[in-house]
């Protein structure tokens, strides 16, 4: 049987047209060919008149004519090469350089050395800015007045140490009577609601004030004069963290006593 291709004029060689001819010679319109081919009579309509810019990419178009020239037992190159549609071509890849192993050995020691310098060049001045203060013992703070023995721990009978450096201090070392003359310290924690009322060592009202159950006051013994509290009963006073018994001045669970510039309590003048 010989093929339609080669019935056709040259006058009738084109793409376009020999996909017409050979459908017609073949007794079949577009319809039959667009469902045979699955494809949208458009597209074969475009294909016929070789309306390429319909048809997308020319990857897409070379795949239509591909289909629709199989089909009609066309020639599928004769066809590319009719429709001008340039093939297409693959990615051209450009290879990387090729670099050498020792190379590249070479470049990563080289990496690892700048690193190793630049390391030194911060870890080395200060090493060397803190190292003379490493082999010198702890110098010992002590005022001027205070004996030897006291200054450094005496060694054991029989042994010999280096002297232990002493820096001189005009801090006065706190003496028996220094601490006793220290102010006393109270604290009033209340464990249910509470009135207190504080006056100042000038007579002025300090604080006075709702105390509730859990709350707590401090003083020092010089900066107060007094006390009333209200609801004694719920209220501990403490001088010194040692608890003081306020039954010697209660009246209708009301204490009222007056406080001596050393902490001790005595009766509130009436």
């Amino acid at each position: 049987m010989t093929s339609p291709d080669l019935q056709m004029p040259e006058s009738a060689r084109g793409c376009g047209q020999r996909l017409r001819t050979a459908r017609v010679a073949a007794g079949l319109d577009i319809t039959d060919v667009a469902t045979r081919l699955r494809m949208p009579v458009r597209v074969v309509e475009s294909l016929e008149s070789e309306d390429w810019s319909r048809l997308g990419a020319p990857v897409y178009v070379r795949g239509q004519l591909r289909s629709y020239g199989r089909l009609l037992g066309l020639a599928t190159e004769a066809l590319h090469v009719a429709s001008g549609v340039a093939p297409v071509e693959p990615i051209k890849l450009v290879p990387r350089s090729f670099v050498p192993p020792m190379q590249r050995l070479a470049e990563q020691a080289a990496r690892r050395i700048v690193y190793v310098v630049i390391t030194a060049l911060i870890a080395v001045p200060v090493w060397l800015a803190t190292r003379p203060h490493l082999g010198e013992p702890l110098a010992v703070s002590a005022p001027l007045d205070m004996p030897a023995v006291v200054r450094g721990d005496a060694p054991a009978s029989g042994q010999t140490r280096a002297p232990t450096p002493i820096v001189a201090s005009m801090t006065p070392v706190a003496t028996a009577s220094s601490r006793a003359s220290a102010p006393s310290a109270l604290s009033l924690h209340v464990s249910g609601d509470s009135w207190v009322k504080v006056m100042a060592a000038d007579g002025s009202v300090l604080e006075e004030a709702l105390l509730r159950a859990g709350d707590e006051r401090r003083f020092a013994a010089g900066d107060v004069s007094g006390f009333v509290i209200g609801n004694a009963g719920a209220a501990q006073l403490r001088r010194d963290g040692r608890a003081v018994d306020l039954a010697p001045f209660l009246r209708a669970n009301v204490a009222r006593f007056a406080v001596s510039s050393d902490g001790s309590l005595a009766p509130a003048a009436p």
